[in-house]
Order: C-alpha cells, then structure tokens, then sequence
C-alpha cells in the first residue's frame, strides 16, 4: 500500500538538508518531491498524491509564506522510517501555523463546502493513502503521539569527529642565477725598447782597433712588452636549497552533536497486598 509522507519546513535550507538525508538513506529521488515557491498545480498536485483538499491548502499557504515542502511516496511498511527522518529541526506544526495565519486574516479552506472532514490536518506531517478512491489521513507526529499497538521510536545519534590531514601551499622561496659583467681595471709595468742613432765629431789619430776600412753591419731591434689578458673561474660563494621536515601536533577543536533523552514517568503506581512492597535494599515486606 503506497503512502504520502509530507511536512513543512521553515525554509529552503532546512528542506533541503531532509532531501539529502532521505537520498542518503536510500529513498529514491523519484519518490521525494520537494516544493519551495508557491504555484498554482501546487495544490492539485498534493490532492493527487492523496493529500486532503484541507492539508494541501494549508501547505500551500506555508510554502507561499516562505516554508518549504517535502512530500515522500513509500510503501506502508516504510512510514515510520521516513518520518524519523522527516522529524528534523525546522519543521512547522501545521495546526498552530494555521491558527496564527487565521488570526491574521487568512481564510483558510471551506471544508463545509466540499464535504471534506475537518481536522485532518496533520501537527507537523500528514500521511495519506489511496483505498479504493477514498482518502485516509494519519498523523504521523504530534506534540502527544498515541502508541498503542506499536513502538515509537527515537533514534539516539552521536556525531564522531574525524580529523584528516591535506597538504597546503604555505609560500616558496624562488632562488635564480643570471650572468652580469661588471668593468674592472688593472695596473701593469710595461718594458718597451728604443734604438738611437747618433753622429758625433771627433778628432783623434786612428787606432788598430778601429778597423775603419773594413764593411760592417749592425743590426738593433727594439722591443716591448704588452699587456696580456686572461681570465680565470673561480667559485667564491655557494647557494644550497634544502628542505627541512619537521612534524608538529595541533589540537583541532570542534563541536559534536548526539541526541539526549529525558523521560520523565508520570505514572502513579499503587501496590496491592498480594504483590508486597519493596524497600531500599529489595526485601519484600
């Protein structure tokens, strides 16, 4: 038997942090429908998921006013799982939305007029059916929820904290070389050579030594020294590159949810004389 699980969100944020949940859960998508703005097919669409003419009204009315709608077609035997999921933060008590809007001028619908059944507008989600074309509307939470016949149940979930690691830019040292030149100057003594010829008079009686009729040469090369360039490489400074690993442990602080459960018993519990009493240390009296 199939069946329409609908509530009403605050906003669109909420809505669709429930989408994802029931997508993670395992519902189809096809099966989620999921309304946000206000439209004219809006309320024959829910009237034909099974939804009364009454809820749908009033759904529409709250997605108009800004909530957001999430509708989900399952199977019977999946209802009460759908609506845990369903029951999240955000979600609008459609009776008290209502009668907030009447006080501020909105009509509502006329169910007089249509012979629908008042009342079946469902405190914060609406399960509907189709039997044999008549509709059945339950609901499936409420401020005070009748357990009878079945278990209620409330999940207690505990958010974990994992912390992993990535790895970051945290900025770079860029070393380049270039070539520059740079004019240097350099003193240097230079030798050089240089040949004179003189005549001189003089007056004197020839000597053996002089061999004045005899053809000779005599031959002075001049000579100097120039300066000579020449260039040596030398390695005057070195630039090492080197990475140094370090580890280092952080404290990573962040906050985790888990549900709490308070249960407080109302009931008053009268003893007969047949069953006894019990004091502190379990003796029967």
């Amino acid at each position: 038997m199939s069946k329409t699980v609908t509530c009403l969100y605050q906003d669109q944020q909420k809505a669709s942090e429930i989408v994802s949940r029931l997508e993670q859960a395992g519902i189809s998508r096809g099966d989620i429908s999921f309304y946000s703005t206000a439209s004219d097919n809006l309320i024959d669409d829910l009237e034909n998921d099974g939804v009364p003419r009454t809820d749908a009204h009033a759904y529409a009315e709250g997605v108009r006013r800004g909530g957001s709608l999430v509708a989900v077609e399952c199977d019977e035997d999946e209802v009460d799982r759908v609506v845990g999921i369903l029951d999240g933060e955000g979600i609008l008590d459609l009776d008290e939305q209502q009668t907030a809007w009447r006080s501020e001028g909105w009509p509502g619908y006329d169910v007089s007029a249509s012979g629908s059944t008042a009342g079946l507008g469902s405190a914060t989600a609406a399960v509907a059916s189709d039997l044999a074309g008549t509709s059945e509307t339950s609901r499936a939470r409420s401020a005070r929820t009748d357990v009878t016949g079945r278990d209620e149940v409330i999940p207690i979930a505990e958010e974990q904290l994992h912390v992993g690691k990535r790895e970051v830019g945290h900025g770079r040292v860029r070393i380049q070389s270039r070539v520059v030149e740079r004019p240097v100057q350099e003193q240097v003594n230079l030798r050089e050579e240089r040949v004179h010829v003189e005549r001189r008079p003089v007056d004197r009686p020839l000597s053996e030594g002089d061999a004045a009729f005899r053809e000779r040469t005599i031959e002075a090369e001049e000579r100097r020294e120039e300066a000579v360039v020449s260039k040596e490489a030398r390695v005057t400074e070195e630039v090492v590159v080197r990475k140094d690993v370090e580890q280092r442990t952080e404290t990573v602080s962040d906050t985790v949810r888990k549900t709490e459960v308070d249960v407080d018993d109302e009931r008053s519990v009268r003893g007969t004389g047949t069953a006894g009493s019990t004091d502190r240390k379990g003796r029967k009296g």
